[in-house]
């Protein structure tokens, strides 16, 4: 357990720096500052690159997003129409008209096949990831705190990290804390939500402190500046005041998006896309699900501040927004026409502002975008106008972290509904994945880490053309 004790209860100078469910340094007791002190330099069979999986929940439709079809019946075309991409004779659904403009700077594949037509949290967290989400094996060989920064190497959010009286992603399907069979310290850090690693750092502050996260950050901030005040911090070693400095102020400074210059927040704003309530739809007897509106209002806000932490040195982040890719038309869920309007527009709009974003800042190289969903959308449009589950084939988007880009890697059938160029699965993706944070030949080299997972990590088959 990680504790921060507020000045105004008794303690001495050890317990304010103890640490513990930072793996096995926690257990055996030792603290925060002689954890730093160890991990000083960088793990050398890292890249130092960081990952943001961003998860299409419910299975996004390929047809009206990167693999459009319009020379086909008019039962199977893609609604809406078409938008001519930057790369010639390459064309994107009409919706993503943006992300059209920046496809020289992504590698979309249209042979990926999820395979299976049920919804879950697939990719992320499947059997090719050993039933636990993949930035908990990330964690595993890495750590599960950034050597220098001390923030967590493995993060997932929800619309509750930026708006915290949100109900939080649908977790009918899985959640995605979920470890497998690693140890529950490796289980991603969910600001807002309600993970083990976030209970275990718990802040012994009074409860009324928390009552927003505004709160929390002054909270931090204050205790801070009693610290340097009081010079408790004096006569420290530089690891110590890196413990204090990490922990109280740059940690919560990263999870802060208000701390962004205004005008980046405001080129990832997507809450000009809430829709009025013609897409809070019944269900269950409910007045209306919203979730809609919370994609719309969140997913912008949720991929700056993915950014933000990783330059803050995460390396694994999960994003996922509400369950508003399901695009059957059926009462409980809007049809493609509605469904591509309520969420392809913020999902334009937050990807490329987040492309953007990375390519004025000069870390296209550094951060890989990962957008798909646990499956895709039936090539014949049913008679509600909407898609129908479909596990043969899947969208499937990926920018930066060095991958090769301005490319379409292989091609689907006439009607869109399987590859007819070589398969690239979920294993594939993983192996994808591990290959831009790992080199791969020196974590073949390293001792101390379990065999098996190594051998897993580095094993795998990644989807050709996209990495060296």
């Amino acid at each position: 357990m990680l504790s921060i004790f507020d000045s105004r209860q008794p303690m001495n100078r050890r317990a304010m720096l103890q640490v513990g469910g930072l793996g096995l340094a926690g257990a055996a007791g030792i603290d925060l500052s002689d954890l730093l002190a160890a991990k000083a330099e960088k793990n050398h069979y890292t890249t130092g690159k960081s990952v943001i999986f961003l998860l299409q929940h419910g299975g996004p439709t390929q047809h009206e997003t990167f693999d459009p079809k319009m020379d086909v019946d008019e039962a199977i075309r893609t609604v809406g129409g078409v938008t001519q991409t930057k790369i010639p004779g390459v064309h994107f659904g009409s919706t993503f008209s943006r992300l059209a403009g920046l496809a020289d700077k992504l590698a979309v594949v249209r042979s990926y096949v999820g395979g299976s037509s049920g919804h879950g949290i697939r990719p992320i967290i499947s059997n090719e990831t050993l039933k636990a989400n993949l930035g908990s094996v990330y964690a595993r060989l890495v750590g599960t705190n950034h050597s220098q920064t001390g923030i967590p190497t493995n993060i997932a959010i929800d619309p509750t990290a930026v708006e915290p009286d949100d109900n939080g992603p649908d977790v009918r399907f899985g959640t995605f804390v979920q470890t497998g069979e690693l140890e529950k310290m490796y289980e991603p850090f969910v600001p807002g939500g309600g993970s083990n690693m976030q209970k275990n750092m718990r802040l012994a502050l009074p409860i009324s402190r928390f009552d927003d996260r505004k709160g929390l950050l002054q909270s931090l901030d204050g205790l801070k500046s009693e610290l340097d005040s009081t010079g408790v911090l004096d006569g420290v070693g530089k690891f110590r005041e890196q413990a204090y400095d990490m922990l109280i102020r740059g940690v919560a400074k990263a999870f802060d998006v208000t701390k962004e210059d205004p005008a980046t927040i405001a080129r990832y704003d997507t809450s000009q896309y809430i829709s009025d309530s013609k897409f809070a739809d019944k269900k269950n007897g409910q007045s209306g699900r919203h979730w809609y509106q919370t994609n719309a209002r969140t997913l912008g806000r949720l991929l700056l501040l993915a950014r933000r932490l990783c330059e803050a040195g995460a390396g694994f982040v999960t994003v996922t927004t509400q369950f508003v890719w399901d695009m059957h038309a059926d009462g409980n869920n809007v049809g493609v026409g509605r469904g591509m309007d309520a969420v392809g527009n913020p999902f334009d709009h937050a990807v490329s502002a987040f492309i953007e974003d990375c390519e004025a800042r000069g870390l296209s190289d550094d951060i890989m975008l990962v957008t798909t969903g646990e499956m895709g959308r039936t090539p014949r449009i049913n008679k509600n106008g909407g898609r129908d589950h479909w596990g043969r084939i899947a969208p499937l988007m990926i920018y930066g972290g060095g991958v090769a880009h301005g490319q379409v890697i292989g091609q689907s059938s006439k009607d869109g509904g399987e590859p007819i160029t070589s398969a690239w699965k979920n294993e594939n993706l993983v192996a994808t994945i591990l290959h831009n944070l790992f080199d791969i030949g020196e974590l073949r080299l390293e001792s101390g880490l379990p065999v098996d997972l190594v051998r897993f990590a580095t094993t795998g088959t990644p989807i050709a053309g996209l990495t060296a």
